[in-house]
């Protein structure tokens, strides 16, 4: 190969060729195997510096996938990878280094801690103050005035491996910053060690800098301080609830008793206490809220006999420790208790949505934190509720004539059905007399008060019976007792009874809510699927997360509590717009401002289902169970109302919600024995009356306070052309035909819709037992013939009371 050649061969093949031979080679077969040798390693490299031009033509005219990744490859080799990885791994631990030697542990005692809190100020809606809430409760005791066993009890509660770890927990640390840092909250995990810097030296707010802060000052709290006096700390910090701070301050609390004094259960009681104070206190505490720490005071004892700091024999001997009731403080007598904790909780809640806190966390930054709280209460709506409750029910009670009257409870809320604020509520006689909200509390049954949320659901899932007939106010049921429902010709196993067992025969839905009939509207769920009908439940406002989709719901046998019936039926009075019932105006502090929810949601239901079930419950007050209290209550003066009574198995509830277009009211009466809070019994001979009907107390003081606060003039504007608020549009002819006659065209105040039927029931009437046990309350008082609010004549004679 010449000079040239070879020049070329290094151009086109972009290295170095090798060495031509001199001239002086031994042979000419040497020179071509020259050739050969050089040749071939040109062909490849040119074959090289083809394949890259070509790569690069291809990016030019969109390139190919394969040789995308090769860079990628290249870019992402192991070493570079690993190079990273050490990199980050050196800055962090560079980064930690300096912010540990950065923080320094703040100067801090529990004197001056105690000294920055303050009162918070609960205000009336108008500015003027309802309470000051918050003198601080603590006495710091010496860890040596703790029994062991009872120091014990914490340490198992919260850190098993306390006396071993060095101060930190580096996974539920991490789990923490990662959480904050997604938005996702926070979750537990702390040692005992962070909880004891945390409620010492932090604050509560969840944000990445307060975290590595914790983590940083744990580490050195640790190293220079010994374990007891980390454990002094925390139990002397920690907020037990009832405004106590600290072990000393909670046992004289919950036991009246010294620290010294406590039992192993008590130290388990308070030690589990700290997950949720105002959830886990026994006195106030719901049903699931009882359950939840009696498990947590058993996983405490539990942690014990496994750490060996408690005999299994001694463990398996232990009863719940009980803790008394609290002792009255200046601030919560009367209602104020009730409406501070209320307002308390919807703070909390609004923290724990906005900033990520645990309940724990949000009591703490709330209680005796210095906010000024406006609540939405009235203050003469709720002199005027509380009047109404003494004049209508507490005056008449003597339980040493009556031993069943010291049973008798009474709760009730108030809500403005367009801007959802409570304006008055009533949760028992006194704050330090019944601790637990009989406004709020879930544990009883809203019975027949749940009959509009059938109707609501038949009516707007378009539902129809079993003939085939579009269920609506003048659709005639089958209202004989204990008739099985039927779904597609077959029993379901569900065959209520109606209330002194009365047998109504064909009778429209219009009639059957004035007269609360429990067969109808046991075959209505049916007909429309109890999974709709709870699905209604649910967006009108009540909790069904616990309940199943059965017939037996049809009697309103799940739990509910005043507000949240209120709520139901502020929706509905709302004209479908949800409803959420909200008690704080406005909370403000120095250092944050929380901007509260609407408590005006979407349209959960259809303006013409929601009004139409208005217009039916106008009939109940007008010519049903309400009929005595409030449609001839002489205050009432015109007001336009719609309700519906309920009153429970076995007398253990009754109830009255109404609203007039401006204001939504429930009234429940509770049976809750005297001498056992919680436990539910019968109300039989209250008052002196054989049975608490719903119409009986609860409307009459929903209707002294409802007709002192409303307005006279205000009208519903109601988009439906059914029920007993329509005006008529032809003249009704009334005949008296039995009930047990086919049906006749007796007129509802409106055109029928619809021909009534004349075929025989879907199911022959039967004698079967209910499979849930029938209620047997007496009427009080009989309606009279109903104004035309129904398509059919009805026998005149049916009880003013219902189930």
């Amino acid at each position: 190969m010449g000079r040239a050649e070879e020049r070329r061969a290094r151009q086109r093949g972009g290295r170095r060729a090798a060495p031509r031979r001199s001239s002086g080679s031994p042979s000419n077969t040497g020179a071509a195997e020259s050739t050969t040798v050089i040749g071939a390693p040109s062909e490849a490299v040119g074959g090289r510096a083809a394949a890259r031009r070509a790569a690069k033509a291809g990016n030019r005219g969109g390139g190919k996938v394969g040789d995308g990744k090769g860079r990628i490859r290249r870019l992402f080799t192991w070493k570079k990878i690993l190079g990273t990885f050490l990199g980050v791994c050196l800055l962090g631990i560079g980064s930690f280094i300096a912010l540990y030697l950065y923080v320094d542990i703040p100067k801090d005692n529990a004197a001056a801690q105690a000294a920055q809190r303050q009162s918070n100020v609960y205000k009336f809606s108008d500015g003027s103050v309802l309470a000051r809430d918050g003198e601080v409760n603590r006495e710091i005791v010496d860890l040596s005035k703790v029994p062991k066993p009872v120091q014990d009890t914490f340490v198992a509660a919260e850190n098993k491996s306390f006396y071993h770890d060095n101060g930190i927990d580096l996974k539920g640390t991490a789990r923490g910053l990662l959480n904050t840092v997604m938005g996702k909250g926070a979750q537990g995990g702390s040692t005992i060690t962070q909880q004891y810097v945390k409620n010492y030296y932090l604050s509560q707010e969840q944000t990445v800098s307060r975290k590595l802060r914790e983590m940083v000052i744990s580490l050195k709290v640790d190293r220079q301080m010994s374990k007891d006096e980390i454990l002094a700390g925390y139990i002397n910090t920690s907020y037990y609830g009832r405004n106590a701070y600290g072990i000393q301050a909670a046992a004289q609390a919950y036991y009246r008793v010294d620290a010294e004094k406590l039992s192993v259960a008590q130290g388990a009681y308070l030690a589990a206490l700290l997950q949720a104070p105002s959830q886990y206190d026994w006195q106030a505490a719901s049903d699931t809220g009882r359950k939840l720490v009696t498990a947590r005071w058993n996983y405490v004892l539990d942690n014990m006999v496994e750490e060996g700091w408690l005999a299994k024999s001694e463990r398996q001997g232990m009863k719940f420790p009980t803790p008394r009731e609290p002792k009255p403080t200046a601030g919560k007598e009367g209602q104020k208790g009730y409406l501070i904790e209320l307002a308390n909780r919807q703070l909390e809640d609004q923290l724990m949505k906005q900033q990520g806190l645990t309940r724990t966390q949000a009591e703490a930054a709330v209680v005796d934190q210095g906010w000024t709280i406006t609540l939405n209460i009235d203050k003469k709506k709720q002199a005027a509720l509380e009047k109404s409750v003494k004049a209508q029910l507490t005056s008449k009670l003597d339980k040493k004539k009556r031993p069943v009257d010291a049973d008798v409870q009474a709760g009730a809320a108030s809500v403005d059905p367009k801007t959802g604020k409570v304006v008055a509520l009533y949760g028992g006689v006194d704050y330090f007399k019944h601790y637990l909200s009989n406004a709020t509390r879930p544990d009883y049954q809203p019975a027949s008060t749940f009959k509009p949320v059938i109707l609501a659901a038949a009516l707007e899932e378009n539902a129809k019976t079993q003939s085939g007939k579009p269920i609506t106010a003048n659709t005639i049921y089958d209202g004989t007792s204990k008739r099985p429902a039927v779904d597609d010709g077959r029993k379901v196993g569900f065959a209520p009874e109606n209330e002194d067992d009365t047998n109504y025969g064909d009778i429209t839905v219009q009639r059957a809510m004035n007269a609360s009939v429990n067969s109808v509207f046991a075959q209505m769920g049916v007909d429309v699927g109890m999974k709709n009908v709870m699905e209604m439940a649910d967006k009108l406002g009540m909790d069904t997360s616990h309940e199943q989709a059965v017939p037996a719901q049809t009697l309103g046998s799940m739990g509910a509590s005043p507000l949240q019936m209120a709520g139901v039926y502020a929706t509905l009075d709302n004209h479908g717009k949800k409803v959420t019932p909200s008690i704080v105006k406005a909370a403000e502090h120095n250092s944050q401002a929380v901007e509260m929810p609407n408590p005006i949601g979407e349209q959960v239901i259809s303006p013409e289902s929601a009004d139409t079930v208005t217009s039916v419950l106008t009939g109940v007050v007008d010519d049903g169970t309400a009929r005595e209290s409030v449609r001839g209550n002489p205050a009432r003066d015109g007001r336009v109302v719609a309700g519906k009574t309920g009153t429970s198995d076995d007398n253990k509830s009754a109830w009255f919600t109404g609203y007039t277009p401006d204001l939504v009211t429930s009234v429940g009466l509770f049976g809750e024995d005297d001498k056992a809070p919680h436990a539910q019994v019968k109300m039989y001979g209250a008052g002196g009356h054989d049975r608490v009907n719903g119409g009986g107390y609860p409307a009459e003081i929903w209707a002294a306070y409802m007709f002192g606060v409303t307005k006279t003039d205000a009208e519903f504007d109601l988009d439906t052309d059914q029920g007993a608020a329509v005006q008529p549009t032809w003249t009704p002819t009334p005949t008296q035909e039995p009930t047990t006659q086919e049906p006749t065209e007796e007129p509802t105040t409106q055109k029928p819709t619809e021909t009534p039927t004349t075929e025989e029931p879907t199911e022959t009437p039967t004698t079967q037992e209910p499979t849930d046990e029938p209620t047997t309350e007496p009427p009080t008082d009989e309606p009279t013939t109903e104004p035309p609010t129904g398509d059919i004549t009805l026998d005149p004679a049916r009880p003013d009371n219902d189930q």
